[in-house]
């Protein structure tokens, strides 16, 4: 039986504002991303593109606070655009996987406009509404992700309401049945529309505790994803990842369920405990289909610790569930600065021979850097209001397709939304596809072969125990298929023990291939991908 999609593929994030300008205005849009799936399918050869916010918004958080769940802002093009790209991934055998922003609205949505308007209004129960204390403050102590409290007095009405994020992102109601009817029809009229899947926001939030209880205070760091400041003062016991989300998410994977096609979710979910992680698979694998892996995106650059982390995510896995990884999206600093340019190559090499489903963020393909951008020309409505949070503009800046002025992305000239890396010339698509050794060869090659052989799409995983300090080695194994990842994490040089005869299929620098010996040398930052012999060395068959 053929495996879903979602599976053997890879899926690649595309930030709409930064992908391409079709209309110069500084801004990318769905006519430009129409013009650059090719990129996709014939350079890299990935399975499906995800795209960020693109629905009417005003933009206080850039989409994530959504006026209208089923239109595409003016910004971006129409829904005819929208229809257009939908078609034409389609036809380059594409998947389309959009964002869904389930736990908060707009402000200026219309539901909240009335819900708003008055307290016997019918959709006033649409978003979270509650008095204030006899002492005039909020009902509970809970505070929003991008600073300050997370209740807003309104004084018009003279309750406070709910906003997990930013005031202009009040928080749905989910509890209401109406509210759910109107949310889960969201996602009925873009499956209507050809699209293959959801990648869900914040998908935890919608469980919060009925009672609202007061979080309680936090006394230590661990299990912390990243520092936020402030919000890290307490441990998010109530405001998040109560058991009703799961209930919503089977109902989400019903509506799924209901059309052809292998229809597919993935929520954002930042849970370090694995337990509670894995539940979001769902006790009988009828929940989300994945919740997004974040454990390696901050992991110390140590051979041991991402091992332990990656068989820590194995033996979480409920029977039958699917793994996945990322290494960078538009929250995160980019790739090459937060692990450093010499391991960039070695990141992608991790990342597309693990077991499980890999997602790459635009950009990271040419090692694009962390952009250092002014503070009067930032527009992170988070780094904004919380001064000791870096803001994420940095990795949010346009593709870097060609050298010179607009960089391929927008007509010479023309600003764009967010500045060009300093390193323009050397950190664009056209300039590394005419480098055969380049960053972007090697994810071309990596791409290649992890389609073409199933032991590196489907294959097991099982570490070596004989690896040398500081290099990772793991076998990927279907069948008669034999592969052995071996990385060298260490500033030093390494021998690597090979455990039968084989070949380098692959390396890092793109300049080693052919037979290996009993020992392979691995440079400072090398890593390699042997085939070896069929029938001999230790590996995982297929789980």
């Amino acid at each position: 039986m053929a495996l879903p999609w979602w599976q053997t593929g890879v899926v690649y994030q595309i930030y709409p504002r930064s992908f391409q300008d079709s209309d110069d205005d500084g801004v990318g849009d769905l006519a430009g991303i129409i013009g650059r799936l090719d990129h996709l399918s014939e350079t890299l050869g990935v399975d499906a593109l995800w795209l960020s916010p693109f629905y009417p918004s005003p933009m206080a958080d850039f989409g994530y606070d959504v006026a209208d769940y089923c239109d595409v802002d003016p910004l971006f093009g129409t829904l005819e655009d929208f229809d257009g790209m939908v078609e034409a991934a389609h036809a380059r055998g594409l998947r389309v996987i959009v964002d869904w922003v389930p736990n908060h609205s707009s402000d200026q949505h219309p539901w909240f406009v009335e819900s708003r308007s008055s307290r016997d209004n019918p959709r006033r129960d649409w978003y979270v509404w509650r008095d204030a204390r006899s002492d005039g403050s909020p009902p509970n102590n809970w505070l929003s992700a991008f600073g300050g409290p997370a209740w807003t007095w309104d004084e018009a009405t003279g309750q406070f309401y709910l906003h997990s994020f930013l005031a202009q992102q009040p928080d749905l109601n989910w509890r209401n049945p109406q509210v759910e009817a109107a949310m889960l029809d969201t996602l009925r009229f873009w499956l209507d529309r050809g699209v293959d899947g959801f990648r869900i926001d914040v998908a935890h939030f919608v469980g919060k505790d009925p009672e609202m209880r007061d979080n309680p205070p936090r006394t230590s760091t661990e299990g912390l994803f990243k520092p936020m400041a402030g919000y890290d003062s307490q441990v998010h016991l109530y405001d998040k990842g109560h058991p009703f989300a799961h209930d919503v998410f089977r109902k989400v994977r019903a509506v799924l369920d209901g059309y052809g096609g292998d229809r597919f979710a993935v929520g954002e979910i930042h849970e370090s405990d694995w337990a509670k992680w894995a539940g979001y698979y769902g006790a009988a694998s009828d929940e989300l289909h994945m919740p997004f892996n974040f454990s390696l995106l901050y992991v110390p650059w140590d051979a041991a610790e991402i091992r332990r982390r990656v068989e820590a995510l194995e033996a979480a896995l409920p029977a039958g569930a699917w793994p996945n990884y990322v290494l960078g999206n538009h929250d995160e600093p980019r790739i090459a600065t937060r692990f450093g340019p010499e391991r960039a190559r070695l990141a992608a090499m991790l990342l597309l021979t693990l077991r499980g489903t890999p997602t790459l963020y635009y950009g990271d393909e040419i090692a694009m850097p962390e952009v250092a951008i002014p503070r009067d020309l930032q527009n992170d409505p988070w780094a904004l209001r919380v001064p000791d949070v870096p803001t994420r503009d940095g990795c949010r800046t346009p593709m870097q397709w060609a050298p010179g002025d607009g960089a391929g992305f927008t007509t010479a000239g023309v600003e764009p939304w967010l500045p060009f890396t300093p390193d323009l010339d050397t950190h664009n698509v056209a300039a590394q596809l005419s480098d055969q050794r380049s960053l972007l060869q090697l994810y071309r090659q990596l791409l290649r072969l992890r389609r073409s052989e199933p032991a590196l799409h489907l294959g097991g995983f099982a570490a070596r125990d004989d690896a040398p300090d500081g290099v990772l080695a793991y076998h990927r194994r279907a069948g008669d298929a034999d592969f052995l990842v071996v990385l060298n994490l260490t500033d030093d040089g390494r021998e690597a023990t090979i455990p039968s005869a084989g070949a380098i299929e692959l390396s890092t620098h793109l300049d080693h291939a052919g037979a290996a010996g009993a020992r392979v040398a691995l440079r400072p930052h090398e890593g390699m991908i042997l085939r070896l012999t069929p029938g001999v060395g230790a590996g995982p068959a297929v789980p």
